[in-house]
């Protein structure tokens, strides 16, 4: 709203503007703004990055202006023959600037010594004047020459004879040394192709400054190239394979010289990255973060196993309480069946000893002793198979019937006790039958059920077998060839014959195997009890002397202490068999030498039987 005055008699009159909404309008660049926005494109700057550029090119004109000149004292006195070895710089006065210099700078310091040391300016001042290239104003034209060509001008900054190539020690980086390599990592970063070096920062300087440092120069791509120091030059060969040899040896040169450059740079971070107390700082905090990770994750197991530990110990302690509980309980159980089993054993008691006094009162129902003596053999049989609710029937009949009424339930139920116990017998003969008829059919197809075995072939083979056990070598060939020298049936048996035995044996009902060793034991017990009259009639001999001796089968305890007895005391031991016979117990001193004396026999027969078997095989 905008108030304007008509006149100044009359009040003022408002006007109302209005204005249109904001258009945007693409502009594009022209001239030489679009100059300007091509090389920040191309380079990927900013316009603050080109704006610096600009303010450094501004400062350079700036120096180009007010740069001053300082003459090289020594330059009348150059050899224009070792030009190569001059400092160009100083010869056009540029000491102070060097690879700093701008090309306007050179171009003046040169305009400027020229007017003053020209020949024809030094002639007409009457100054004696060497003729040709032998003037040391040729030097300043070789001076020009190199520092005005770009690629000349980088060759011999290149080999600055004023540029330090120094790397500091350890011991100096160790000392100072943020003060020490700052310094070295500056004057280096001329060599730098790009830009923008990163500086060596100060003590507070973060991990990625420092990081970033050190990648930077780990990574250093250095323009410095050796050139200008080629020893040859392929412009003064004389054909084309002289040219290619002085090229191939200037490439040489240069590759070795480069390679030396790059080693001093990593020489020089290498020593910095050693010294450097950030880095030491940095892999104290990087430690220290570790070792807290470390021990966050160790306290975290721990706790996690803890955790398991305590859900284990519950676990255990539940099942504890249950395993507790069943047997609890299961006790309780076994204890209730037990007092079970208390009472009705109790109650047994009672009824038998009841049914005895009963049938004791009746005299056994017997009219004279031999048929009380049966009867009671006759009750003692029922007290030992009947059960409880049987007795107690059993009983209830005897206390309210007569003596002959008792006497028949008596017989009666005798009757059915011997009829079970028959039926039992039957059914056992049956099933030994069965069983000794399937040992026959599997057993006896071989050649050991076409041959008959007495009880002593029976005991021989058990002998045998005892005396050969597993382990020994072609056993069964040594049993059946022992049994064929000992058996006094006179039947032939081979191998097989014996295996096929053993194994009946094995298959045996208990009851047939203790008859056999039943049978067995009466006929040892038979032959060493009998005593032949003829050494009744003799002598006694010192060596059996004493007692008859025991006819008790040895026992594996008493086997075992006689034969160490026979080791303790050898045969020079005075009264050497009554000290084995003290050695072991219940056994005289006879009984002992007849054992020892049976040692050596089975010793002897088994040796015969293994000689024989391996004189087989050997042929």
């Amino acid at each position: 709203l905008v108030c304007t005055p008509e006149s100044s008699d009359e009040k003022a009159t408002p006007l109302r503007l209005f204005s249109a909404a904001s258009v945007q309008v693409r502009v594009e660049p022209v001239g030489r703004w679009f100059e300007a926005y091509v090389k920040r494109r191309n380079r990927s700057t900013s316009t603050s990055f080109q704006e610096l550029e600009e303010e450094e090119e501004s400062e350079e004109e700036l120096e180009d202006e007010e740069f001053q000149l300082e003459e090289y004292p020594m330059l009348r006195t150059l050899d224009p023959k070792d030009w190569k070895n001059q400092d160009h710089y100083a010869v056009l006065g540029l000491i102070h600037l060097r690879y700093r210099a701008t090309q306007k700078q050179i171009k003046a310091a040169h305009k400027a010594i020229v007017l003053k040391h020209h020949p024809d300016k030094r002639k007409a001042a009457g100054e004696q004047i060497v003729e040709g290239d032998n003037d040391y104003f040729t030097c300043i034209t070789k001076a020009i020459e190199i520092l005005s060509d770009p690629v000349k001008r980088r060759a011999f900054d290149s080999v600055d004879p004023t540029f330090d190539n120094a790397v500091p020690s350890k011991g100096e980086g160790k000392e100072n040394f943020f003060e020490v390599f700052a310094a070295v990592f500056e004057r280096n970063a001329r060599w730098s192709s790009k830009k923008h070096v990163p500086k060596l920062g100060t003590m507070e300087s973060s991990f990625e400054e420092v990081d970033n440092f050190y990648s930077f120069w780990y990574n250093f791509d250095s323009w410095r190239e050796f050139s200008y120091l080629d020893e040859e030059e392929k412009e003064k060969a004389e054909c084309r394979d002289e040219r290619r040899w002085i090229e191939k040896q200037n490439r040489a040169s240069r590759a070795q010289r480069k390679k030396e450059e790059m080693n001093r740079i990593r020489t020089l971070v290498d020593t910095a990255y050693s010294c450097d107390p950030r880095i030491k700082k940095f892999k104290e905090e990087e430690k220290a973060r570790k070792e807290s990770e470390k021990k966050a994750k160790a306290d975290a197991k721990r706790r996690e196993q803890e955790e398991k530990e305590r859900a284990r110990q519950a676990e255990l302690e539940a099942a504890r309480l249950v395993k507790e509980k069943e047997e609890e309980e299961a006790k309780q159980v076994a204890q209730q069946a037990k007092k079970e089993k208390e009472i009705q054993k109790k109650a047994i008691k009672k009824e038998r000893q009841k049914l005895r006094t009963t049938c004791k009162n009746w005299n056994y129902f017997g009219d004279n002793e031999a048929d009380s003596v049966k009867m009671m053999e006759e009750v003692e049989k029922l007290c030992d198979r009947l059960e409880l609710t049987s007795l107690q029937s059993l009983n209830e009949i005897l206390a309210s019937g007569s003596k002959d009424d008792s006497k028949a339930a008596v017989e009666k139920q005798v009757q059915e006790v011997n009829a079970q116990l028959q039926r039992e017998r039957e059914a056992e003969v049956q099933a030994r039958q069965a069983a000794r008829s399937a040992d026959q059919a599997s057993g006896g197809g071989g050649g050991g059920g076409g041959k008959g075995w007495n009880e002593d072939d029976l005991q021989l083979l058990i002998k045998a077998v005892n005396l050969f056990p597993a382990g020994t070598n072609a056993r069964w060939e040594v049993i059946a060839n022992y049994m064929n020298l000992h058996s006094t049936s006179g039947m032939k048996r081979n191998a097989k014959d014996v295996i096929n035995k053993a194994k009946n044996l094995q298959r045996l009902d208990p009851l047939q195997k203790d008859e056999i060793n039943r049978k067995a034991f009466e006929k040892f017990k038979k032959e060493h009890s009998a005593v032949a009259p003829s050494i009744d009639n003799a002598m006694p001999s010192e060596r059996f002397d004493g007692d008859d001796g025991n006819a008790a089968a040895w026992t594996t305890e008493e086997q075992k202490l006689l034969e160490q007895a026979l080791k303790t005391y050898p045969v020079s031991t005075p009264e050497r068999w009554e000290k084995i016979a003290a050695a072991v117990p219940g056994r005289s001193k006879k009984d002992c030498m007849k054992r020892y004396k049976e040692l050596v026999e089975m010793v002897k027969a088994k040796k015969a039987a293994q000689e024989q078997v391996a004189g087989k095989s050997k042929k």
